[in-house]
């Protein structure tokens, strides 16, 4: 299968899907349909592991801000949250391996996967809340697995943090230097390779149930529409975003 913007190999149980967008790997909603597309040409079955890496000097730099206004928006978060869907019913262990920057929907992504290694010169934040939005994600995950305050903390003040600190809060398993990003990369996806696809597959559904009776799916549709339905249907979330796109200050109503 051809793709412009991503790239996927599979072999040996692994299927490595690159993001290939540079230089920032923004995910325009034609990126985040090859990845949907690739996801869902995988076969769970042959699967032990997803890795989910980037060419270029970011991870991703997020979701191009753009395609957050007018009708463009509902088909921008259908697109997005397909792939969290897509991974959640693939039920394979996830592995993100961030070199750079994982801002706004590249920090979600990363944050999605299971297992998290990053290089010292990664740093992740979830910006939204500065051009007037939220991440429904980031919502949907880091209280999961970092606790509330923290998560809060981290949405609503659009700070980014620096891969030693990720690794602190949770949002991270392992840092290297960014030479040794690749081969510590390969060495734990060895590790998960070396085990049973089925004990894998099952061990990963009882932690997550362990985690929390009610389904992420079902609490990202809930968090979904009180994106759609409540922030961006305020004043503020319109303006956040195009003053981001003039290059201007955004000047907030409260409405």
């Amino acid at each position: 299968m051809a793709f412009e913007h991503i790239k996927l190999a599979v072999a040996d149980g692994v299927a490595t899907l690159t993001l290939d967008r540079e230089p920032l790997n923004v995910l325009n909603i034609a990126m985040m349909k090859e990845i949907n597309q690739a996801l869902d040409s995988l076969d769970p079955a042959g699967l032990k592991v997803l890795l989910v890496r980037a060419e270029g000097k970011a991870f991703s730099a997020g979701v191009d801000v753009g395609e957050h206004l007018g009708d463009q928006v509902n088909e921008m978060i259908e697109v997005f949250h397909g792939i969290f869907r897509r991974m959640e019913k693939l039920g394979v262990i996830s592995v993100a391996s961030v070199q750079g920057a994982a801002l706004g929907g590249g920090c979600e992504v990363a944050a999605y996967c299971d297992l998290v290694v990053a290089s010292e010169k990664a740093k992740f934040g979830q910006p939204e809340i500065l051009v007037g939005v939220f991440p429904p994600v980031a919502a949907l995950v880091f209280p999961r697995q970092f606790g509330y305050k923290k998560a809060l903390e981290l949405i609503v003040t659009g700070d980014v943090i620096n891969a030693a600190e990720a690794k602190q809060i949770g949002l991270v398993n392992q840092v290297v230097a960014p030479e040794e990003l690749e081969a510590a990369t390969a060495a734990l996806v060895a590790k998960l390779t070396g085990l049973s696809s089925a004990i894998l597959r099952v061990t990963k559904k009882a932690v997550l149930k362990g985690l929390d009776q009610s389904k992420r799916e079902d609490a990202l549709e809930k968090i979904e529409k009180i994106y759609l339905k409540e922030c961006m249907s305020t004043h503020d979330a319109e303006e956040g975003l195009k003053a981001f796109l003039d290059k201007r200050k955004p000047e907030w109503t409260g409405n």
